[in-house]
């Protein structure tokens, strides 16, 4: 009997320990959320005490969802509930950014609703800035300093280049925020109507005698489309007279010329060296031929006077000859010596 009482004693203790520690739990969680609790109740956006102990369990920041939902209920954004904001958070989005959006696109009268903010925002878009460039048009730079160039450079028809910089006012149009070009295409598409419309331009002096040409040209061109913005102007802030690409051209096409006749002519004088080596050649070798036929010479006048087709005294005549012969080139090299 003793030993049933204390076993139900120790049973009593035990369930009383759990059940003191389990309201510890509940008190340390309901006091960790208060002030949550009652932020919210006043705020005229009432969330219930579990629902922000559910929260912490499904690794929700509450106090992001609370701020959220707060902001939302003051702003009268009557679609927003605490399950969307949820659901927007689970996904990865700034809940934060997306209701600041709308309420900036409810103030402003632009027509947007949460489906599409929180699709804009998982995207990988700004969609607060998104709704501020609608309410406020953002000016471009082109091109873009950024990136180390500091005018668009383009060639009239005459050869002189114009260096030019312009500005363009954008406004972001939310229709076309998800799937829509970013600002580097703008860039793009008016630096190419910029170096076309120059580039068509008869004389340089036509572009800067009137600069709105450029900007009424490109603007009727439709750049903005496929992109996330609207166009509202295009405007030249500068324009400066470059280098006169045409004469660089053309003298680096003289140069080119020149070069060219250089190495024709110096393959024409390889070929005459290549000629006047070859005669030279030729000559030493007939001058061989020659001494060979002039050593023969004595062989066939001693043939000739064995045989006796040749006498003696046809012998003398013809070494007087000779000496003769030789006799007259030295006079004429003498003579020409005292000229």
């Amino acid at each position: 009997m003793l030993h049933l009482i204390a076993a139900n004693n120790t049973l009593t203790i035990a369930l009383s320990v759990i059940a003191l520690l389990v309201l510890l739990v509940l008190a340390f969680f309901l006091f960790s959320f208060f002030n949550l609790y009652i932020q919210a109740w006043s705020s005229g956006a009432y969330i219930s005490p579990l629902n922000l102990v559910m929260m912490r369990l499904r690794s929700i920041n509450p106090k992001l969802i609370t701020m959220a939902y707060i902001q939302s209920r003051r702003a009268h954004l009557e679609d927003i509930t605490v399950d969307k904001l949820e659901t927007h958070y689970l996904s990865g989005g700034d809940v934060i950014n997306v209701v600041n959006a709308l309420i900036a696109a409810n103030n402003a009268g632009i027509k947007i609703d949460y489906k599409k903010a929180c699709a804009i925002d998982l995207a990988g878009r700004d969609v607060f800035e998104a709704v501020k460039m609608s309410v406020m048009p953002k000016v471009i730079d082109c091109p873009d300093p950024a990136f180390g160039r500091t005018t668009i450079d383009a060639v009239a028809k005459d050869g002189i280049q114009l260096r030019v910089k312009a500005r363009v006012t954008v406004k972001a149009s939310i229709e076309k925020l998800i799937g829509g070009a970013v600002e580097d295409t703008i860039i793009a598409r008016v630096g190419e109507g910029i170096v076309t419309t120059i580039g068509s331009a008869g004389t340089h002096k036509l572009v800067l005698e009137n600069p709105d040409s450029i900007s009424k040209t490109v603007l009727s061109k439709g750049l903005d489309s496929g992109t996330a913005f609207e166009i509202l102007s295009i405007d030249i802030a500068d324009i400066d007279v470059g280098e006169n690409i045409g004469a660089r051209l053309q003298a680096d096409q003289a140069e080119a010329d020149k070069q060219i006749a250089q190495a024709q002519a110096e393959m024409r004088r390889a070929a005459a060296v290549a000629l006047e080596q070859e005669m030279i050649a030729k000559v030493q070798e007939m001058q061989a031929k020659v001494v060979e036929a002039e050593a023969q010479v004595p062989v066939a006048m001693s043939a000739a006077m064995r045989d006796g087709n040749l006498g003696i005294l046809d012998y003398y005549r013809l070494e007087n000859l000779k000496a003769d012969t030789t006799m007259r080139e030295m006079i004429a090299k003498d003579d020409e010596g005292a000229e």
